[in-house]
C-alpha cells in the first residue's frame, strides 16, 4: 500500500496531476471541435459530476449543463445490464450538439442505451466523453468520441468513481481491494 493511501486499496492508477492533464486535453479538443457552437454536456451522475466540473473550466465558448441519473449497478461491483432512469434532463435537446460525459466506458449498456434514448429526441448530434476506458470490456461497441485514459480492468474508485457512494471523494484513482466488495 502506497502512503497516505485509504487502507481499503491496492494501489492508485492515476495521480490527481495525472488526470488534471488529461481534463485539460480532452477541454481544449472540444473547444476546437465545437468552436462557434452551441454545447451542451450532459453529465451522468453520480459517477461523471467531478470530471464534468473540471472538463467544464477548460471549455471556451458557449456551454451549458444538465444532468441524467441512471442505475445500472446498485451497490454491486458489476453491472446488472438493467438500465433505468432516476433522473432526466430538465431541458430539450432537439437542435442541440449534445456532449455526453461519463466518468468510466466499462460494460457499454448503459452508454447504449443513453445513446439510444438521446438520439430519439432529435439533437443535431450526441457524442461522448470519457475520462476511463477499460479496453476489452465493453459487451457492445461504443464510438466515443473523446476518451481520456485507458483503465485496468480491475474495480477502481476515486474522483467521483465510488463503492456502494464511498471514495467519490478521493482526488486519485486507485484499484479497491477485492475483499471490500466481494464481502
Amino acid at each position: 500500500m502506497q502512503q497516505g493511501m485509504h487502507p481499503d486499496l491496492v494501489r492508485v492508477v492515476f495521480t490527481k496531476e495525472e488526470i488534471a492533464v488529461v481534463v485539460e486535453r480532452i477541454g481544449r479538443q472540444i473547444s476546437a471541435d465545437y468552436a462557434g457552437q452551441k454545447l451542451l454536456l450532459v453529465a451522468v451522475l453520480k459517477g461523471a459530476f467531478v470530471f464534468m466540473a473540471d472538463l467544464l473550466r477548460y471549455i471556451e465558448g458557449s456551454v451549458e449543463v444538465d444532468f441524467m441519473a441512471v442505475s445500472s449497478y446498485g451497490a454491486e461491483a458489476k453491472s446488472s445490464g438493467v438500465v433505468r432512469i432516476i433522473k432526466d434532463l430538465e431541458n430539450s435537446i432537439e437542435d442541440r450538439h449534445v456532449l455526453i460525459v461519463e466518468d468510466i466506458l466499462d460494460s457499454g449498456l448503459t452508454l447504449t442505451y443513453l445513446l439510444k434514448n438521446l438520439r430519439s429526441r432529435n439533437p443535431l448530434s450526441v457524442e461522448i466523453a470519457t475520462l476511463l476506458y477499460k479496453e476489452g470490456k465493453q459487451d457492445v461497441a461504443i464510438d466515443c468520441k473523446y476518451i481520456g485514459l485507458a483503465c485496468p480492468n480491475e474495480f477502481v474508485v476515486g474522483y467521483g468513481l465510488d463503492y456502494a457512494e464511498r471514495y467519490r471523494e478521493l482526488p486519485y484513482i486507485a484499484v479497491l481491494k477485492p475483499s471490500v466488495y466481494s464481502a
